[in-house]
C-alpha cells in the first residue's frame, strides 16, 4: 500500500481544513463554481469525478467474470451483503443515530439530507480500493477481480432503484431524472469507456504504464473535490464542530457490522480464507466517489447529503485497515474452524 493511500485520511483532513479556510476567504469564487450546472449536474464536479473513477475502472478486468462460478459461495455472500444488507442496515443506523440518539445535536431541517448521504454512501460497493485491501489479506486475486466486475454490472441496474426505494422510505423526495442521469453519467458511461480503453491499451501493451501514470490524477481529483465540498460546508461545520464525529459513528458501525457478517457467513459456508477476507472487505467498503457525485447532483454542493458522503471518505481508510487487521489476526482460528467443519 503506497504512502499516499496509507495516509489518505490525513490528506482528506488537511483538505477539509483547506476547504473551510477557502470557503471563508473566497466565498464568491466557490459560489460561482457551485452554480456551473447543466440539468442539475455540477460540471466542475463531473469533471473531477470522471478523473477519479476512470483510472480506477481501467484496473478492472471484466473478462474475469467467468471466475464467478468457481467462487460462487464467496460471491453469493458478498452480493447478498452489498445489495441486500448494507444499504438497508445503513438506512436503519442513520435513522437510529441521526433521528433518535443524536437528534438534540443536529439541525432537524438537515437530518433527512444527512440520512440521504449515508444511504448513497452504502448503496454502491467499492471498486478500486478493494484491490488494496485484498492484497493486504492475501486475498485470491481472481475472486477479487470477478467480484468487483460483477458488482459493477449489478450497480448499473440496482443503484438507482435501491437509492430511490430507501430515500422514499425515509420520506425524502427523489429527483428521479437526476438520479438516472447520475447513474448514466457516473456508472454506465465510465464503465463502457474504461472497458474500451482497457482493451485498446492491452492491445498496445501500455495498460500498466497508463494506469500508473493516471493514479495520481485520480487521487488529486478526489482531494480537490473534498476542498470544494468543505468550502461550501465550512460555515455549517464551524457552527457544529461535533457534526463530523456524529456522522462518522453510524458509518463506522456499518463497516464493522457488514464486514464481520460477511466473514461469518463465509466461515459457515466453508469458504477458504483467501476468498473470505476480500469478501468481507468488499462487503463493507463503499464507492465513495460515486456517492459524492450522486449527492452533489441530487441535493447540491451545500447539502448535508454531500457532507455525509465526504465524511465517508475520511472514515474509509483507518476503519478498513482495522478490518484488515482483524481478518489477518483471525486467520488461524478461521482455518481451524474450517477443518473442524470438514
Amino acid at each position: 500500500m503506497g504512502l499516499f493511500a496509507r495516509f489518505l485520511s490525513l490528506w482528506v483532513l488537511l483538505c477539509i481544513i483547506a476547504g473551510i479556510a477557502l470557503g471563508n476567504m473566497i466565498p464568491g469564487v466557490l459560489h460561482a463554481l457551485g452554480e456551473m450546472e447543466v440539468a442539475h449536474i455540477n460540471m466542475p464536479v463531473a469533471v473531477l469525478i470522471w478523473a477519479m473513477i476512470l483510472p480506477m475502472l481501467l484496473k478492472i478486468d471484466y473478462s474475469s467474470l467467468h471466475e464467478v462460478w468457481a467462487h460462487r459461495r464467496g460471491v453469493a455472500v458478498t452480493v447478498a451483503i452489498n445489495w441486500l444488507v448494507k444499504p438497508f442496515s445503513m438506512a436503519a443506523l442513520g435513522y437510529i443515530f441521526l433521528r433518535l440518539i443524536f437528534a438534540d445535536w443536529l439541525d432537524p431541517a438537515e437530518v433527512d439530507s444527512y440520512i440521504a448521504g449515508l444511504i448513497l454512501l452504502a448503496a454502491a460497493p467499492c471498486t478500486a480500493m478493494v484491490f488494496v485491501w485484498s492484497r493486504l489479506v492475501d486475498g485470491h486475486p481472481q475472486f477479487t477481480l470477478s467480484q468487483v466486475a460483477l458488482n459493477d454490472i449489478i450497480m448499473i441496474f440496482a443503484f438507482a432503484p435501491i437509492v430511490g426505494l430507501l430515500l422514499g422510505v425515509a420520506s425524502i423526495t427523489v429527483p428521479w431524472d437526476t438520479l438516472f442521469l447520475s447513474v448514466l453519467l457516473y456508472i454506465v458511461i465510465p464503465v463502457i469507456l474504461a472497458y474500451i480503453g482497457r482493451k485498446l491499451l492491452l492491445a498496445r501493451g501500455r495498460l500498466d504504464d497508463v494506469v500508473h501514470m493516471v493514479d495520481p490524477v485520480s487521487m488529486g481529483a478526489l482531494l480537490l473535490t473534498v476542498v470544494l465540498l468543505f468550502g461550501f460546508q465550512g460555515k455549517q461545520i464551524l457552527a457544529q464542530p461535533l457534526l463530523i464525529l456524529l456522522l462518522a459513528i453510524p458509518i463506522t458501525i456499518q463497516v464493522y457490522f457488514n464486514s464481520m457478517l460477511a466473514y461469518w457467513f463465509n466461515r459457515r459456508l466453508g469458504v477458504a480464507h483467501c476468498v473470505a477476507g476480500p469478501s468481507a472487505l468488499i462487503g463493507a467498503s463503499n464507492f465513495f466517489e460515486l456517492a459524492v457525485a450522486a449527492a452533489i447532483a441530487l441535493f447540491g454542493f451545500e447539502s448535508g447529503a454531500a457532507l455525509a458522503t465526504v465524511v465517508g471518505v475520511l472514515v474509509e481508510v483507518p476503519v478498513m485497515l482495522s478490518v484488515v487487521s482483524i481478518v489477518n489476526r483471525s486467520k488461524q482460528w478461521y482455518e481451524k474452524d474450517l477443518v473442524s467443519q470438514g
